[in-house]
């Protein structure tokens, strides 16, 4: 049966009524909630107008974590490749006097094969005023690394304290905060020379590759002692949740180092996490402690093992100068062995008394 032309009209008024109470009580309900929103919003933005949401707690617990990390998103553009990986080294005022470690690590790339181009993505991160302002008249990438609490951190004698044990684990945060921030990191240490590219003999495979001091072991990588003197980490949520689990180790072992604890714990990471961690050879990543003296293979070469800066500032002198008197040298003489061995780190292997 038919409907007439008002009862038509009369009953689809009612029913768009009848759909548009709902609608209309919901959106009364959701503009409530939306004014709430609005007016969070509104407190939430500072003065500057760059402040976001209040962040739930768990959120707002990982902020409180990198505070003091300001402007690393906004320098970490301007440092990385291509990959997005960014070199990072260490450094306080003692480190970065003129002639000092920071001096010798910067001649190196540029003196290095094909390192040079590397040279604009080392940020380094000065833990002192001073070696701040010292970096930023040397170098185009400096990050000052604030701590809360005050220390002296600007002496030679004061870079392997307790304070500066500290300091190392607050790198870690700042480490953390760079991969959260979808970059990978290459961190070495300052007193560390640059000869040839060492991402050749990184394993894209690995979320990290570290040092040793000795190597030892090709397939069971866990039983070298790892070095974080230098180690390459790449931005992966198993990384990120590595490097979270390394430093909520340190309150199991509160004395410890970073690279103690790491060493530890390097098992768990593996076995808790599926972490894939690769050792670096000692003939590739030479260092003091286990010494490789063929300049046709090595890339880098560490001072470590090895007692106060005043020695490690002159032995890598020395390879330093023996790395020049190298490349001086024709392909064919380099391939034929002239010259190309170097002399043994005399100052630093007399201070753990080895013999030359």
């Amino acid at each position: 049966m038919g409907f007439g032309g008002k009862e038509l009209g009369s009953h689809l008024a009612s029913f768009l009524l009848g759909a548009a109470l709902p609608t209309a009580f919901l959106f009364f309900l959701a503009s409530d909630r939306l004014g709430e929103g609005l007016s969070s919003i509104s407190m939430s933005w500072g003065s500057s107008g760059t402040r976001q949401l209040a962040a739930p707690p768990a959120q707002e617990a990982r902020d409180q974590e990198v505070a003091g990390f300001a402007g690393l998103a906004e320098l970490l553009p301007r440092v990385a490749m291509e990959d997005r990986t960014v070199i990072l080294t260490l450094a306080n005022e003692a480190w970065t006097q003129p002639g000092s470690l920071l001096d010798i690590y910067r001649e190196s790339f540029r003196n290095g094969e094909g390192t040079e181009r590397f040279l604009d993505h080392v940020l380094v991160i000065a833990v002192d005023a001073g070696g701040f302002d010292r970096c930023k008249a040397v170098h185009p990438h400096c990050y000052h690394l604030e701590v809360t609490k005050p220390t002296n951190l600007s002496s030679a004698s004061k870079f392997m304290t307790k304070e500066f044990l500290e300091l190392v684990w607050l790198k870690l945060s700042f480490q953390q905060r760079i991969l959260e921030l979808g970059y990978n990191f290459l961190f070495t240490d300052a007193d560390i020379l640059w000869f040839r590219n060492p991402f050749r003999h990184i394993s894209v495979y690995a979320d990290m590759s570290l040092s040793t001091d000795y190597f030892r072991d090709t397939f069971a990588p866990l039983n070298n002692e790892l070095n974080t003197g230098f180690y390459y980490m790449k931005s992966t949520n198993r990384s990120i949740e590595m490097i979270r689990y390394w430093r909520a180790a340190k309150s199991r072992f509160p004395d410890g180092s970073e690279q103690g604890v790491f060493n530890k714990i390097k098992h768990e990471l593996v076995s808790k996490l599926q972490g894939r961690i690769e050792a670096l050879e000692t003939a590739y990543f030479s260092g003091f402690c286990e010494f490789h003296d063929d300049l046709n293979k090595v890339c880098t070469m560490h001072a470590n093992c090895c007692i106060g800066l005043a020695n490690k500032v002159l032995d890598l002198r020395d390879k330093a100068a023996d790395w020049r008197n190298y490349t001086a040298l024709t392909p064919e003489n380099r391939k034929n062995g002239v010259f190309n061995k170097w002399t043994p780190p005399a100052r630093c292997w007399k201070t753990i008394g080895w013999n030359v």
